[in-house]
């Protein structure tokens, strides 16, 4: 053999390697570099995706996917495709929801791996004098790794609101089954991992992980609400950006390392995305395919995260892939049927030919996407550029007056309804989006104040105005109708999606006189 074969062997033998590392294990090139700050870019055909296919994915979202907000997908490491539905941008924190119990259990799984609990450790001797004096058998037996898996033994779930849960009112719950025994999702029993955490550390949940997982990864200001005790929701109330979400994921992804830091341990990523309880049986349910530690087990050979609402972190380990997803959606297994549908053929071995231009064409696409806004006039015949104010009936929100102003030279339009504890004042630009921020009065869970919003609006006839407001860091659209009729006005709300029912009372209302 001579020394040029020898060297030719060599060297093929180090590209081979190179491509195994890059095809299947992609992430341990890119954690090497990986700091603090944005995720690395890359062209999608680069990383051996299809930009044509990956183009059709998101054209079927945005057309399919009534309610996108955001999209980022992740292949070795790399941002390959991103975009967000204006007025939602890249910068602005989403409320993730349940999402929040899979940064939740990672916390804990942290504190697991300091040696501050066991996941066998039974509740009871973590909160010794919160135990109800005739505490059952079942909460006796309850173990913290029945929290992760949600076989608390729980019929129904506890308290969960802001106001009523508590290490309290989780251990008053009624437990009739053996713990281990049944999976029943329980948003508590994930409060309760926030609590332990609270409780042994001596910190707030977002404290204990700044500087172990926030600070590491470079998400900023993340912000978490508590509940009255000042205990972190853990099981929702989390806000953070796409980018952040992907982070998440990536890191699992790379079973707990961050560029040369392990934050997370390896066997606690494995426990965490495999299936540990048995969920249900429907093959093509993406609920039924089993549990993990606050992780749901996918088709695919997939784990997710996800939150109310269509909030996503989907992790591919086999292709080396994580996509990250915020929405308003009501139908959540849509979103992941397009996913396998649409965006799994854009893994396939992707044609060189002409895909530098794909590649651009598909950046224009994810560029463009907006949220669609209403049709009509700028302006009303019937309504001059002025305030108008009107007293309104009775009504369960409390409202006593409508405020209805447009600016005659911006042409933006200013809705207020004002009342004793809630103050709405929806701010709206024609063929445009106004920003501001109001209070969002959407139901359970859902009762936002001073949040960011963004609207538009238009006059659909000289009697009738609509506007569409979007709370732009949560999943909430107000598509808001006011109908005129002489001096009354009715206006009629609803949001795209809810904990409940979508429409709110009809407001009616007469002119008071300037």
């Amino acid at each position: 053999m001579s020394l040029f074969q020898l060297t030719k062997g060599h060297l093929l033998r180090h590209l081979l390697l190179y491509f195994i590392c890059l095809i299947c294990h992609g992430s341990c090139l890119s954690a090497q570099g990986q700091s603090a700050g944005s995720l690395p870019r890359s062209k999608p055909s680069d990383q051996g995706l299809d930009p044509v296919q990956l183009s059709n994915f998101v054209r079927s979202l945005d057309e399919q996917i009534q309610g996108m907000h955001s999209l980022m997908i992740l292949r070795h490491g790399m941002v390959v495709a991103e975009g967000w539905w204006a007025p939602y941008r890249a910068e602005d924190p989403h409320v993730l929801y349940s999402l929040s119990k899979s940064f939740t259990s990672t916390a804990l799984g942290m504190a697991v791996s300091e040696g501050r609990l066991s996941i066998d450790d039974r509740l009871v001797d973590l909160f010794p004098d919160q135990v109800p004096k005739d505490a059952s058998g079942n909460l006796k037996a309850m173990r913290v790794r029945d929290l992760l898996t949600m076989t608390t033994g729980h019929q129904e779930e506890p308290p969960i609101s802001p106001d009523e849960v508590s290490v309290a009112s989780f251990m008053r719950a009624p437990v009739p089954h053996l713990p281990g025994t049944h999976f029943k999702y329980n948003t508590a029993a994930t409060f309760m991992q926030s609590a332990i955490v609270h409780h042994l550390t001596q910190t707030s949940l977002l404290d204990y992980l700044q500087p172990r997982f926030f600070k590491p990864l470079g998400i900023e200001n993340p912000v978490w609400d508590s509940n009255a005790e000042g205990i972190a929701l853990g099981g929702y109330g989390l806000r953070a950006r796409t980018e952040d979400i992907a982070k998440l994921g990536q890191l699992y992804l790379q079973k707990g390392r961050w560029g040369q830091q392990v934050l997370l341990a390896e066997d606690w990523v494995q426990l965490a995305t495999s299936k540990q309880v048995s969920n249900g049986s429907h093959p093509d349910n993406d609920w039924n395919q089993g549990y993990g530690f606050q992780f749901w087990r996918c088709r695919h050979d997939a784990f997710r995260g996800d939150g109310a609402f269509g909030q996503y972190c989907v992790v591919l380990p086999k292709l080396d892939v994580v996509l990250a997803i915020t929405s308003g959606v009501s139908d959540m297994q849509a979103t992941l049927n397009m996913i396998w549908d649409q965006f799994l053929p854009a893994c396939l071995p992707v044609k060189r030919l002409k895909a530098s231009t794909a590649d651009a064409a598909l950046q224009k696409s994810l560029s463009e996407l907006k949220i669609p806004g209403v049709q009509g006039k700028a302006t009303s015949s019937a309504f001059p550029y002025q305030e108008r104010v009107f007293r309104l009936e009775e009504n369960p929100d409390g409202f006593k007056y409508l405020r209805l102003s447009q600016d005659a030279d911006s042409q933006s339009l200013l809705l207020s309804l004002e009342g004793a504890e809630t103050h709405v004042q929806l701010c709206a630009g024609y063929q445009g989006w106004k920003r501001g921020t109001s209070d969002i009065p959407v139901g359970r869970l859902a009762h936002f104040q001073r949040e960011p919003i963004a609207g538009t609006y238009a006059w659909e006839n000289p009697q009738k105005l609509v506007m569409k407001v979007c709370a732009t860091q949560t999943p909430f659209h107000l598509l808001v109708s006011l109908a005129f009729d002489g001096e009354v006005v009715e206006m009629n709300w609803a949001s795209n999606v809810a904990f409940g029912k979508r429409e709110k009372e009809t407001l009616q209302g007469r002119a008071m006189q300037p």
